[in-house]
């Protein structure tokens, strides 16, 4: 049964075209994937849904009746419901008054009924298999995937006098670790079970092949194609993506790295870390593997010198390296990737150029005090170019750009000092396949150019696809350090469950 159906939906900004008769159908109890490289129309097409950007032509139907959104209250009153990856919640109320935000709270004798406040807020999430969330608890304490969890079970809800039948769930395993990526697709199929559709959107295709029944690519504002997810595979979509072939997403290594050691961990140990060891070769990528939570950000963040280390032996080219603060390890030669870009990487008010002009300012000043904008600029544009950014110029906005130039913004401050050791942290999570390509082709050439890689991934297929080894990590501590040669996926997530390997 067709529940939403668009048609025609067209949107122009000045003499720019971004979505061009750009079509969609969701059926009752389906997943359907939309797919696209950023810029291709996806964000646009899901604001004007959510009846944030009004459509210069739009045909809606909600089963087989027509419709008009003009604004978010018409979005909502029409059951549509939108989960970002930045989940919009009150962190300092708890789950139970986050919950019912839209929604009156009981009363008794003029006031809040917290017992039977926190008894429906129990209900409700048992209703939806959530058992593990106590409603009590604060917003803030929650992962980030219960946070989602939350959020789509406050969307349940709504006014009390709408039901939601589509939900648009937009990146929403960007931040999340496997276990809650788990528990969200076990929530997602309970919805499909009640009749709703599911607008999933994700650069994720292996998330696509397990969770969703059709699948729709977009490019260049307009609707390329729609096939049943059974009748397609990962490279013809790729190809209808991007509108070229990419057999090769990860490029070969065509020469050997060096057997001269770069850095050296004989100790690091930190509040979390239990004694890291191991070496890491000039222009060698050395991945970090594990469960989520298991360590692999705490060792960047700890060469970093971002967290606090209580006892270390390390080696730069066999001096003795400091992990005082990141201000020294910037300047002794190592650079950071950092997982979140948004909130860790990036200055999203500022432009391009003082954002990779930031950690290398005491080089791009005039007698250490005052900026030199000039060497910020040329620094800037030649650093843009060397990791093919896509922007309108270095003075552009960083948050004006996409997800995949914003992290080419991050590497090319990362890269701008020419590092000995880059530190990668989820270096492609959030951007669209052909910006992982681009990022992928630049670890590559940074590899073979003698620069020592430490690649920290939640996403196996990259490790295998990019590593000359991979230390695997548990609990804080290693329990391995193999190498990638003839591994597969399943392979390496079964060394990442093992508890009995030791190193």
């Amino acid at each position: 049964m067709s529940l939403l159906t668009i048609h025609h939906a067209t949107k122009r900004y000045g003499s720019h075209l971004v979505l061009q008769d750009a079509g969609l159908e969701l059926t009752a109890g389906e997943a359907h994937a939309l797919l696209g490289e950023n810029g291709a129309g996806k964000s646009t097409l899901i604001k004007i849904l959510a009846g944030v950007v009004s459509a210069d032509r739009l045909e809606l139907l909600l089963r087989d009746n027509p419709i008009a959104i003009h604004n978010t209250a018409d979005a909502f009153r029409h059951g549509l419901r939108f989960i970002h990856q930045e989940l919009m919640v009150v962190p300092q109320l708890s789950v139970a008054e986050n919950l019912f935000l839209q929604q009156p709270y009981p009363k008794r004798l003029g006031l809040v009924n917290w017992r039977k406040l926190n008894t429906q807020a129990r209900e409700m999430l048992a209703e939806l298999g959530i058992q593990h969330i106590a409603p009590e608890q604060k917003m803030a304490r929650l992962s980030t995937g219960d946070k989602m969890l939350v959020k789509i079970a406050a969307s349940l809800l709504g006014d009390g006098n709408t039901t939601a039948s589509v939900y648009v769930l937009d990146e929403p395993t960007a931040a999340l670790s496997a276990t809650e990526t788990e528990t969200l697709f076990r929530l997602i199929n309970t919805l499909k079970a009640r009749g709703c559709a599911i607008l999933y959107v994700s650069h994720r295709l292996e998330e696509i092949f397990k969770l969703c029944e059709r699948v729709t690519v977009m490019r260049d504002g307009k609707t390329i194609v729609t096939k049943a997810i059974r009748e397609t595979s990962s490279s013809e979509l790729i190809q209808f993506m991007t509108g070229r072939d990419l057999k090769q997403i990860y490029p070969a290594r065509v020469k050997s790295y060096s057997k001269k050691v770069l850095l050296s961990v004989k100790k690091l140990i930190t509040s979390f870390l239990k004694d890291i060891q191991f070496d890491l070769h000039e222009g060698e990528i050395l991945g970090l593997a594990g469960l989520a939570g298991s360590g692999q950000s705490e060792v960047l963040r700890a060469l970093m010198g971002a967290d606090v280390v209580q006892d270390s032996d390390v080696t730069l080219s066999g001096k003795l390296f400091k992990l005082t603060s990141p201000t020294s390890t910037w300047a002794q030669g190592l650079a950071l990737v950092p997982a979140e870009r948004r909130t860790q990487g990036l200055v999203l008010t500022h432009h391009v150029s003082h954002n990779v002009a930031l950690p290398h300012l005491h080089h791009l000043s005039y007698a250490g005090v005052f900026q030199n904008k000039p060497s910020q600029k040329r620094l800037a544009e030649l650093m843009a170019q060397k990791v093919g950014l896509k922007a309108r110029g270095v003075f552009q906005k960083v948050r004006e750009l996409s997800g995949g130039n914003q992290q080419k913004v991050v590497f090319a401050r990362a890269m701008a000092m020419s590092p000995r050791v880059l530190l990668l942290d989820e270096p492609t999570r959030g951007v669209d396949v052909g910006a992982k390509v681009d990022i992928y082709n630049l670890i590559r050439q940074v590899s073979h150019d003698g620069t020592g890689i430490l690649l920290a991934s939640s996403d196996l297929g990259e490790l295998l696809g990019l590593c000359d080894r991979i230390l695997i990590l548990k609990h804080g501590g290693q329990v391995a350090l193999i190498e990638n040669a003839d591994l597969s996926q399943a392979d390496l997530l079964t060394l990442c469950y093992n508890e009995g390997i030791t190193a």
